[in-house]
């Protein structure tokens, strides 16, 4: 496990430090997350850059190489699964999957705020009882708009997404059947559910909230021969992230910010 704390590399946009292993909330550090990342490529990313500029310290689990999951959150205030190019159910292929099925749970039931992004939110929905199908139509891919919901309107965290805010997308599965009592909150015209909440501290959505230009043409890069067999072009998928850029940056940015206040306010319940 690493830690990152501040400064401006690696990337979530902070420095790497051997992990303090220090209780969230107390005297001895900042409030912690628990960070779930799949693999190389698909960091905290500007989320992260984010969480660590409020303040919050980032406890990264590289599980893709081998580093353990804890056994529980009782050390961190939050818990934030990124993406990867794994199916969420393919336990095979990446081992360390029911582990964090079961921190998925326990944050649900203990109230521990928890983001769920792209993989992450399909781990969220699979975990909570919903369902997670590969796509007929083909990989939704490329900067895409979004549409809010009604209960947007007073959600703590989505709740400032402009309706038709843009977000950088890049995935070939998605929910098809929401977890039982799963709260809709952003929607697309080829992807239904993009985001959703379930009870009161767990938010999941399809996209990437915490991806640029930079971090689509990597994926781009990998994916390029399968995406031009297709008849995609990459360069114009990597093309309408980088333009949408801007937007990307203060729509999301936002969003990481309102979630951070929430794992802050764990934080201090524990206090």
């Amino acid at each position: 496990m690493t830690t990152e704390t501040t400064g401006a590399a690696g990337p979530a946009g902070a420095a790497e430090k051997a992990g303090s292993g220090a209780p969230a909330g107390t005297a001895r550090g900042p409030a912690a997350v628990l960070v779930v990342q799949h693999e190389e490529e698909a960091g905290a990313g500007l989320v992260g850059e984010r969480l660590v500029r409020a303040g919050l310290r980032l406890d990264v689990v590289r599980a893709w190489v081998g580093e353990a999951l804890p056994g529980d959150l009782g050390g961190h205030a939050g818990l934030l699964v990124l993406g990867g190019s794994v199916n969420c159910e393919d336990d095979e292929a990446a081992p360390w999957l029911p582990g964090v099925r079961a921190l998925v749970r326990e944050a649900v039931t203990e109230g521990v705020p928890l983001l769920g992004i792209c993989l992450g939110g399909q781990i969220v929905a699979h975990a909570l009882g919903g369902s997670v199908t590969t796509r007929p139509q083909g990989p939704e891919l490329g900067a895409v708009p979004l549409r809010r919901l009604p209960a947007a309107t007073d959600d703590p965290v989505l709740g400032g997404v402009p309706d038709g805010a843009l977000a950088a997308q890049w995935h070939w599965d998605d929910v098809d059947r929401l977890p039982p009592g799963a709260v809709p909150l952003l929607t697309g015209d080829d992807c239904r559910h993009q985001a959703f909440r379930v009870g009161s501290a767990c938010w999941a959505v399809q996209f990437h909230p915490e991806a640029g230009g930079t971090t689509v043409a990597g994926w781009a890069a990998e994916d390029g021969e399968r995406l031009r067999e297709s008849g995609t072009d990459p360069a114009a998928l990597v093309a309408s992230v980088r333009d949408a850029e801007p937007e990307l940056r203060a729509v999301w940015s936002a969003v990481a910010e309102a979630w951070g206040v929430q794992v802050h306010a764990r934080a201090d319940q524990r206090r």
